[in-house]
């Protein structure tokens, strides 16, 4: 008996062209697929080398943006040696000073009279004010408020400023009382204190500044209030007034 042998190992039939594959037109998808080139994802490292390099140059263009600020800075004070302007309590007069007995809810009334002499000591800078704001504290309680008008310092100059500082029916806080009563007869007077804000900028021939905050704050002044018609007239012999330039950056004041 014959051996078969399975599957049966006949030759494929031929096909009608000579054998050959049929060849058939590529589809569209075929050809768009061979078209469009492969993607190939860009390494990780270059994406963070051009990062690192952007950060380098924008830091490199800070400094040399502070850098030249800086030589800016030198060279004007070099050419133009701008000093701050100088305050000085020369005179106060207390004509009134009365705090209600009531312990619940005092209140005060006052008038005073203030002299106040500024100096500009640039030969070259000259400063323009705008309205001044007065206010004049003893201890916890506000005493009175008042207002200089703007004013235009010139060059080497000295302006006498004064103003009538004036209160009616302030309320006081009960504790800022107790504290106004007991100085009010002390035998060494009533200590004084005195505040200036206002803003004020530069100008250098065609040059100007901002405007920035300037706070001027004056203490070591005492008066004896006033017994009759005839007004007080304050020790100003010990007085200090010191200059603090207010810069504001969005909320805070420095």
């Amino acid at each position: 008996m014959a051996d078969r042998v399975y599957p049966s190992a006949k030759p494929a039939p031929a096909a009608a062209n000579g054998g050959a594959n049929p060849a058939f037109p590529a589809t569209k998808a075929q050809l768009y697929s061979n078209a469009r080139p492969a993607y190939r994802p860009q390494p990780r490292h270059r994406r963070r080398g051009r990062c690192c390099s952007c950060c380098l140059w924008t830091t490199v263009a800070i400094l040399v943006v502070l850098l030249l600020a800086g030589v800016a800075g030198v060279i004007f004070y070099v050419i133009y040696r701008p000093q701050r302007p100088s305050f000085a309590v020369t005179s106060l007069k207390l004509s009134y000073l009365n705090l209600t007995s009531s312990s619940s809810s005092p209140q005060l009334d006052s008038k005073l009279d203030l002299t106040v002499t500024a100096r500009n000591p640039n030969k070259k800078l000259v400063y323009t004010y705008d309205p001044i704001g007065i206010s004049i504290t003893s201890g916890d309680a506000d005493i009175g408020d008042g207002v200089i008008p703007a004013f235009v310092h010139g060059k080497k100059n000295t302006t006498v400023l004064r103003a009538a500082i004036t209160s009616s029916r302030r309320a006081i806080d009960a504790s800022a009382a107790s504290d106004l009563r007991a100085n009010m007869k002390s035998k060494a007077g009533l200590p004084l204190k005195v505040r200036l804000d206002t803003k004020v900028k530069a100008k250098v021939g065609s040059l100007k500044t901002p405007r920035i905050g300037v706070r001027v704050s004056c203490d070591g002044i005492r008066v004896t209030p006033p017994t009759g018609k005839t007004a007080a007239t304050a020790s100003t012999s010990k007085a200090k007034c010191k200059v603090d330039v207010r810069v504001k950056i969005w909320k805070w004041t420095f």
